[in-house]
């Protein structure tokens, strides 16, 4: 599903944001991405969708070449991840509907698929009932939810989640998981970069840990610290 060989991202100014990563991640995984800030997570997952490209390496992303791709290949890439921010990114003057719709408006669906997928998705993330809603009168874990839905309604094989629950209390925050837990059942690969201590230790899920851009661990079924 993704492998990325030797990458090493060292940006202008000299510094290296990434050293030699080598990992794969299978089809319908879920690993957490963990270290400390400027370990190199964001980095890490912009390469992903190629917001950045690597100064040396390879990344295979559903058997694609990503660093080999030209500019007008990296929308129908971006077409199969789904993104999920911190800071929730929706269109204030769009409603729930307008915001998720948009997702599939720019990469041209047709109106029959969008008015069929987008009660859809609002529904299993549990938004029927504010699809008319702004943004501005949402809760923060609705607003989050909102962005899940825009995520996945494209039903993207990659779903990256960049520090999603930030600015979420911590029963939001365990609300949001166990809808990434549902997306993941359903087969779609999730990579989350957290800080959240607490939801790594309790999910027991794969655990790759950064520190000045190089992997340093890479445990099944691990804790966001090494106790060894």
């Amino acid at each position: 599903m993704i492998q990325l060989q030797n990458v090493t991202k060292t940006y202008l100014n000299g510094a290296k944001a990434l050293i030699d990563v080598t990992m794969k991640i299978n089809k319908g995984e879920f690993v957490f991405l963990v270290g400390p800030s400027g370990a190199g997570k964001s980095t890490l997952t912009k390469l992903l969708y190629r917001e950045e490209v690597p100064s040396r390496g390879q990344i295979i992303l559903n058997g694609k070449n990503v660093v080999r791709m030209k500019p007008r290949e990296v929308p129908y890439l971006r077409r199969k991840i789904g993104m999920v921010f911190q800071d929730f990114r929706l269109l204030p003057r769009k409603t729930v509907a307008e915001n998720v719709s948009f997702a599939l408006e720019v990469i041209g669906a047709s109106n029959k698929e969008i008015k069929k997928a987008v009660p859809a998705v609002l529904s299993m993330v549990g938004l029927t009932e504010k699809a008319d809603i702004f943004p501005d009168h949402l809760s923060g874990g609705e607003q989050q939810r909102v962005c899940v839905a825009r995520a996945i309604v494209n039903n993207p094989v990659l779903l990256i989640a960049d520090e999603p629950t930030g600015n979420l209390d911590p029963e939001t925050s365990w609300g949001l998981m166990k809808l990434f837990m549902d997306i993941n059942r359903r087969g779609t690969t999730i990579i989350m970069a957290t800080h959240a201590w607490d939801i790594v230790d309790d999910m027991k899920k794969r655990v790759i840990e950064l520190a000045g851009g190089r992997i340093v661990r890479d445990e099944e079924e691990g804790a966001y610290r090494n106790e060894a």
